[in-house]
């Protein structure tokens, strides 16, 4: 599989959006920081606004996370020769699939049965 798989395109794909998302990381910092609870400065909606804000933020934050460790370990992968096999029944993952998300990690089959569970 791996000598099928044009493996040098993934690895830019995984790392341009890797990087990318470091980038972005400062900005997500900036709004998950501690809201301001001064009464006499902020009003009560914008205070429960600026709350609402930050724990998008931060939800949104985690979920980078996820993606950042899913490209940690499909860049691994790509080390190991082991990218491109589904991680749970080690069959070959559709290039297809790969190449609308080079950082998934199990098959089409797998992926509709972990998601009936």
């Amino acid at each position: 599989m791996t000598k099928e798989l044009n493996l040098g395109y993934f690895k830019n794909r995984l790392q341009e959006r890797y990087e990318s998302i470091q980038e972005n990381q400062e900005a997500r910092k900036r709004d998950s920081a501690p809201v301001e609870l001064d009464q006499a400065r902020v009003g009560r909606l914008s205070r429960m606004d600026a709350m609402q804000q930050q724990a998008m933020s931060q939800a949104s934050a985690r979920l980078v996370e996820i993606e950042q460790q899913r490209i940690r370990t499909a860049l691994n992968r790509i080390k190991s020769g082991e990218y491109g096999y589904c991680i749970l029944c080690d069959e070959k993952i559709a290039e297809k699939r790969l190449n609308f998300d080079p950082s998934l990690l199990t098959c089409i089959s797998c992926a509709q049965e972990a998601e009936k569970d």
